[in-house]
């Protein structure tokens, strides 16, 4: 191996590329676009306490402390397990898969009440305060108004209060891990969980569970006799779910300290990658596929010059029903895209004429207006596109506010991986937002957020994908 890669960083070929790659990258990092991503103005804390938002809480904590105080409530909840919001927030995310809705909810609450108690009996513990927290806030007004004002507003409540409590949850994630082994317990946890959920799916696989008829074209794809769900009920939520958490698996791989530790991490990117595998969802894998190179692109831009190789290898390492398959993205022959795309043009005749506020989250409200719009007499409970579905549920501010959350996110993992040279440091926020991006793609074809669950995992990845700024731009040094 060592000789073929000095063979080939010899070649004429490989310096050519090695040449050109270094010099556009460097007229690319000194450019003004660039200089101006990487450098935003600060996000400064007095700028964030002259905000409605701050002065509402800072009166709000300021009676709940003294509540505190005067109840003494220190003697009931000092030193118990409440005082670990880190806790609450691994336990949902990690279960999220595992448990029902209603359980991780519960979960959630608590870890809202923990977080809660720890910043009004702890005066000196203060909120964390990153570029995308603001345009959350305003995110879940938005989805708060578009549920009140739902065509269905008594169905829309219930799926409205949940995806509020989710999103939500980032906040807490972000501001409920403190230290740098919070946030790696969290982390593995997390990865646990999913390889757990990809093994019952592989045992789904081995034991042949039938799933619904609809979810494969048997005039396309008569060899693909078993789709897996595992926990999830849906083999491209499993997909969704698989796709979050990959790159965090990866990122344990690589930074693994001793050989039981790799070993363990390893198995966990193996069954994760083979139940991802055995989804068959098209839209999974490429959101793999995107995550994977926005992970490998992130951590080694160079490797970008092996991309067109690797795709060529793969391409011939896989099975037939894997190629075959992945090869008939597009193909209207195929049900499922026809499908999709009478879906699409139905939901954006309907958005003509709601673009502006929206319809209200939840089927109840979307199968209340669409039929009168669907294309091709196709029902759907949903539209099968994020995007288009929050300008549905929320209007068109709400896939705005959304688009920005990713664009605060993503310029935050940016500038602190700028600013840390230590690969170990920077993996691991790469890996988020590698996660996350690769959720995003798969939402091109699919409405993501459709499970509750996965709406929860998709904030909480977020809000670790911040925690971990945090602890990358402080050089690592929280304890």
């Amino acid at each position: 191996m060592e000789q073929m890669k000095q063979i080939l960083e010899g070649s004429l070929l490989w310096r050519f590329f090695a040449a050109l790659s270094a010099w556009f990258g460097g007229q690319w990092q000194r450019s003004a676009v660039v200089h101006w991503f990487l450098h935003p103005a600060q996000w400064r804390k007095a700028a964030s306490e002259s905000s409605v938002f701050f002065w509402l809480w800072s009166k709000l904590r300021g009676g709940l402390c003294w509540l505190y105080d005067k109840l003494n409530l220190e003697r009931l909840f000092g030193g118990s397990v409440f005082f670990a919001p880190w806790f609450w927030c691994a336990a949902a995310t990690a279960l999220a898969a595992l448990v029902p809705t209603m359980l991780t909810l519960g979960m959630v609450v608590v870890a809202f009440g923990s977080l809660a108690l720890v910043l009004v009996a702890r005066r000196e513990r203060e909120l964390t305060f990153s570029p995308m927290n603001k345009y959350i806030l305003f995110f879940l007004l938005t989805y708060l108004l578009a549920t009140v004002m739902s065509v269905t507003p008594g169905e829309s409540l219930k799926p409205g209060m949940l995806f509020l409590l989710f999103t939500g949850f980032a906040l807490v994630t972000e501001n409920g891990l403190a230290t740098r082994r919070q946030l790696e317990r969290f982390t593995a946890l997390l990865v646990l969980g999913a390889s757990v959920v990809a093994l019952i799916g592989i045992c789904q696989y081995v034991f042949g569970v039938s799933g619904a008829e609809s979810w494969v074209d048997e005039d396309m794809f008569s060899s693909i006799k078993t789709r897996i769900y595992s926990t999830l009920q849906n083999p491209n939520v499993l997909a969704e779910y698989l796709v979050l958490v990959l790159p965090l698996a990866g990122a344990l791989l690589l930074t693994a300290k001793n050989w039981g530790k790799r070993l363990l991490w390893f198995f966990c990117c193996g069954v994760i990658t083979v139940a991802l595998l055995l989804t068959f969802s098209r839209g999974g894998w490429l959101g793999a596929l995107i995550a994977g190179a926005v992970f490998v692109v992130m951590m080694k831009p160079a490797l970008i010059m092996l991309a067109p190789v690797a795709l060529v290898l793969l391409w011939f390492a896989l099975p037939d029903t894997i190629t075959s398959r992945f090869s008939s993205i597009g193909d209207m022959k195929d049900s499922s895209t026809s499908y999709r795309v009478a879906i699409w043009m139905g939901t954006l005749a309907m958005l003509k004429d709601y673009w502006v506020c929206g319809i209200g989250p939840g089927t109840a409200a979307f199968n209340q207006v669409y039929p009168a719009y669907s294309y091709n007499a196709a029902n759907a409970q949903h539209s099968h596109n994020l995007f288009l579905q929050l300008v549905c549920d929320g209007g068109i501010l709400a896939l705005i506010l959304f688009l920005l959350i990713i664009f605060a996110f993503g310029r935050q993992v940016c500038t602190a991986v700028s600013k840390n040279k230590n690969w170990r440091e920077r993996v691991f926020p790469i890996a988020a937002l590698s996660g996350v991006l690769g959720f995003l793609a798969q939402g091109m074809t699919d409405f993501t957020f459709y499970n509750h669950r996965m709406t929860l995992v998709f904030w909480a990845v977020l809000g670790l994908g911040a925690a971990w700024c945090k602890s990358v731009s402080d050089g690592g040094d929280r304890t």
